[in-house]
């Protein structure tokens, strides 16, 4: 039986096919399941290395990364008080002029998967976008959900703001990147506003090059519909230029 479920476990790493040992899983699938639910609790409290992350953003060419914090003051409550990670600890003075495009990269739920990703897919997605397009120095935001980049893109005042965002931690995922889309950030936005392409963490998830085309294939279509959300449908499939405004459909 155990070779009927090999060529489906090299498809996924998902659990399937543990066997058993009398009424019970066996115990190396019991000690590999505690290590991968120890892996997702260390994600949830490792802290970001907001210095490295700060020096390899700054090899992007953007500009000197700013560095904000969310009202939650440290992880415990930042995990008991989602609100608090939506909204700054303090005013936002970023001092920079207005772009078309903010980013942020926020520890999240993983800031294994922010090291591991938030550059690599950075590399991978500037070189795709509308070179008309401006985009403001990189945000680190700490202690942050996703609603933060609301206040960060309107305190830079962007068109869309785009946050990179460590997602919650699964039993066989605990280095997955999140990317959230949203036009014209503000204090407010409904989650129904934005896009989110999940799941970014190769080999197991979505490669870097191809999220970074589903990215500017929504960017684009965010330009021309002038709205995100559920309005706006991911064109990347057709495999057309990026700059191609056509490279994303949405909802008439």
């Amino acid at each position: 039986m155990s070779a009927f479920w090999e060529p489906l476990r090299r498809a996924t790493p998902a659990r399937i096919g543990l066997g058993r040992a009398g009424n019970a899983v066996p115990t190396s699938e019991v000690l590999a399941f505690g290590a991968a639910h120890a892996a997702a609790r260390d994600a949830v409290h490792l802290p970001l290395d907001v210095d490295a992350l700060v020096e390899a953003l700054g090899g992007l060419g953007l500009g000197t990364p700013l560095v904000v914090a969310s009202a939650a003051p440290d992880r415990a409550t930042y995990l008991t008080r989602p609100d608090l990670g939506r909204v700054p600890g303090a005013d936002l003075e970023l001092g920079q002029d207005a772009a078309d495009l903010a980013l942020v990269v926020a520890d999240g739920l993983s800031a294994e998967a922010v090291a591991q990703h938030a550059v690599p897919l950075l590399e991978h997605l500037l070189p795709l976008l509308d070179s008309t397009m401006t985009v403001a120095a990189p945000v680190v935001a700490t202690q942050a959900r996703v609603a933060l980049g609301d206040h960060i893109g309107q305190a830079l005042g962007a068109r869309l703001v785009l946050v990179l965002i460590g997602e919650r931690p699964g039993l066989s995922s605990s280095d997955s990147l999140g990317a959230y889309l949203t036009w014209d950030p503000r204090p407010g936005v409904l989650d129904s506003a934005r896009n989110c392409v999940s799941n970014i963490r190769p080999p197991h998830g979505l490669d870097h090059a191809t999220a970074a085309r589903t990215i500017v294939s929504l960017v684009a279509g965010a330009r021309e519909l002038g709205a995100t959300g559920v309005a706006l449908k991911d064109g990347s499939f057709t495999g057309l230029l990026p700059d191609a405004t056509t490279a994303a459909t949405h909802d008439s």
